[in-house]
């Protein structure tokens, strides 16, 4: 009896030790959202898990609201740093607050301390063993009078190409793919992406919603499926593991 008990664990312990994390961290546009039930916003990380087997475990440490600086500062990347392992993944997508020229507690320069940021997420990453991916920020829904969808990002998704470039690290442009989405969809049918609902339509936003740059369940799962669907296409050996934790 004593021998099944151990051959149990054993299989038990190489099962668990076969699975790997991956991490990701963010703004509100990836993060998990409070009474999902009930709530329709939803993050594109929130809704990850079910695109892998049973090998990739998704922890989704993004944070609404914060920037590469806020989550330095307020030790959100601490946490995670001292969780990673080696051959974790991480995913980091950051640039929305990194914007806000007028909060000094969030806004960072593109050039210098956004781009500092992401190399310290990168090389420290690393020093544990872990892969980091880099994303451009997710498009807003801003298409002009005329239906042409204008960019709001600057030069912040420029500069996690170049960071990407620059140290080696696979890089997925979803500010390009999910433009195409919303251009697929165009300027009124990709109000589903997002969060339009008029007054009394549903109890969560009683008053009514119009938000193009957070995501609904149909615009996070949509996100969600463009990364995947990236990464599977993506010859990066260092993806070799995590592509073979996703489903087809």
């Amino acid at each position: 009896m004593k021998y099944y008990l151990l051959i149990i664990l054993l299989i038990t312990l190489n099962v668990s030790a076969q699975k790997t994390t991956l991490y990701c961290i963010g703004d509100s546009t990836m993060a998990n959202k409070k009474n999902p039930d009930k709530n329709p916003e939803h993050g594109w990380c929130q809704v990850l898990q079910p695109f892998f087997n049973e090998s990739i475990i998704v922890e989704n440490k993004a944070v609404n609201g914060r920037s590469t600086k806020s989550f330095i500062d307020e030790k959100l990347w601490e946490t995670v740093y001292k969780s990673l392992k080696k051959g974790d993944y991480i995913f980091i997508q950051f640039g929305h607050n990194d914007e806000k020229i007028a909060d000094s507690l969030r806004y960072t320069n593109p050039h210098t301390a956004y781009r500092h940021n992401l190399i310290r997420f990168v090389t420290e990453s690393r020093e544990k063993g872990a892969i980091p991916i880099l994303f451009s920020s997710i498009a807003r829904r801003n298409f002009n009078e005329q239906g042409v969808l204008i960019g709001t990002h600057g030069d912040y998704p420029l500069e996690a190409r170049l960071v990407a470039k620059e140290l080696n690290v696979p890089f997925i442009d979803l500010e390009y793919y999910t433009e195409l989405l919303e251009q697929s969809y165009g300027p009124e049918k990709s109000k589903k992406l997002h969060l339009h609902y008029k007054a009394g339509e549903i109890g969560f936003y009683p008053e009514g919603k119009d938000d193009d740059t957070h995501l609904s369940l149909l615009g996070a799962t949509e996100i969600a499926k463009l990364a995947m669907e990236q990464i599977k296409l993506s010859d990066n050996p260092l993806l070799k593991n995590l592509k073979k934790g996703i489903k087809n």
